[in-house]
């Protein structure tokens, strides 16, 4: 089928619609715009055919058998847009079952691209990964997804601290399963606490939150040299002018409109071409690290600086770096 029919380069969208961009639960149908999207710029950045598919349930096992179903039209499945914790493990059963690449985008897509612009970022810091302290603000599944790539990059879970809406993450036994997973490495003493608190000394700052929430003067209480990406889509925690003015060195968003544009779209075009040049059955995680590293090494060391820690996604050495790492590391 790979090599008679369109399958081999066919990857299909999926969505329920339950946490669209910005939007969140708004349905399949209204979904469907951002799937589309999406599959124009595989098409533009990866010249992969994607086709958008929204399923008309929020029940997680018919979700997943609809999935697997259609298995054999496709080389690849991008799951989108599903809200946590149900996209753990609807991702982890598919992975399971089928031969072909699944790859939540919204948890790995996201993290892929959070660790190259942090890799560019401390290189201009003149800072080491395993020295610094992390704070992420954002539990769910694009911020536990950036926690635990960057901890298989390095860095120190003592110096780790996530937080959700309120607080410091700690185990209240209400927790999901992947956030206990990253408790138990980063928090295991179970100790609660507030923003605030928890960002004094901070030497990096990461949101995948809500908008305005990192426009607080605990900011300024930040290590020297302060790294700050803020990733709320389409409102960050903290626009441009506000971290400048709050005297944070490094600052990066999701947006186009800013320095520093740390998007999964610099990501899942390369990626997935790597993955169905050599008929990859997975995306894993040595895939993801190598995917990173090709985004970060692309800028020179001589032409880093704080507002150029990361390709452009127009770049068009990008795909080619990811598809190639990619491919490599399958």
């Amino acid at each position: 089928s790979y090599d008679l029919t369109r399958r081999g380069n066919l990857v299909a969208v999926v969505t329920d619609g339950t946490a669209v961009l910005g939007l969140g639960d708004i349905g399949p149908e209204a979904g469907m715009p951002v799937m589309e999207g999406k599959s124009a710029l595989y098409k533009r950045f990866g010249n992969i055919d994607a086709i958008p598919i929204v399923i008309n349930t929020k029940d997680k096992d018919e979700f997943i058998h609809t999935v697997q179903l259609l298995e054999k039209s496709f080389a690849g499945i991008n799951l989108e847009d599903i809200s946590s914790p149900k996209c753990y493990d609807i991702e982890d059963e598919l992975k399971r079952t089928m031969n072909i690449p699944v790859f939540h985008d919204d948890q790995h897509g996201t993290a892929i691209a959070a660790l190259a612009a942090l890799l560019g970022a401390l290189k201009v810091a003149g800072k080491k990964i395993e020295d610094v302290k992390i704070v992420m603000n954002g539990a769910g599944a694009a911020g536990t997804a950036i926690a635990r790539l960057i901890l298989e990059a390095g860095a120190d879970p003592a110096k780790m601290t996530i937080l959700n809406s309120r607080g410091i993450l700690y185990d209240n036994g209400k927790r999901d399963r992947v956030q206990l997973e990253l408790i138990k490495k980063v928090n295991p003493e179970n100790r609660q606490g507030t923003f605030a608190e928890a960002v004094k000394g901070a030497d990096v700052l990461m949101g995948c939150s809500a908008p305005g929430v990192f426009n607080n003067d605990a900011i300024k209480e930040m290590a020297d040299k302060s790294i700050v990406f803020a990733m709320a889509n389409p409102v960050p925690e903290i626009m441009y002018e506000e971290a400048k003015e709050k005297g944070v060195f490094i600052y990066g968003s999701g947006r186009s409109d800013m320095p520093n544009q740390v998007n999964n779209s610099s990501v899942f075009p390369g990626l997935f071409r790597g993955a169905l040049d050599v008929r990859a059955k997975d995306i894993n995680d040595p895939m993801n690290a190598a995917a990173a590293h090709a985004i970060a090494n692309l800028i020179d060391e001589s032409e880093l600086r704080a507002d150029y820690i990361i390709p452009d996604p127009f770049d068009p050495r990008v795909k080619e770096a990811v598809s190639a790492a990619v491919a490599k590391a399958a």
